[in-house]
């Protein structure tokens, strides 16, 4: 029920809170530094996360334009579903399965 998630991060590992606001059909702003656009796309509002400014900016434009807010839940809603836990875990396998090989490769 929330009207946005303001989630100005610097330092993010993979942005999860992006995401399962995403899920929740709740409207993200963002910063579009380290891996948050992989996860945002073009479904969330990217914001300067250095300028206070560019931040009130974002979360006006939320607030007063409820087209752009619904669209940015049905965008993220749709984006959110790209993602799940059964293909993060395959790609890890695979990742880990190539290195292994990779490792095997380099002893003979």
């Amino acid at each position: 029920m929330a009207q946005a998630l303001v989630f100005a991060s610097l330092y993010e590992g993979f942005g999860l809170p992006v995401l399962e606001a995403m899920a929740c059909g709740c409207p993200v702003i963002t910063s579009k530094v380290t891996s948050i656009p992989e996860v945002g796309g073009d479904s969330v509002l990217y914001v300067d996360p250095y300028s206070v400014d560019s931040i009130a900016q974002g979360m006006y434009q939320i607030l007063t334009n409820p087209e752009l807010s619904n669209h940015l839940r049905h965008q993220g809603l749709a984006r959110a579903k790209l993602f799940s836990w059964e293909r993060t875990a395959k790609g890890v396998c695979q990742v880990l399965e190539n290195c292994l090989n990779y490792g095997n490769q380099t002893k003979d």
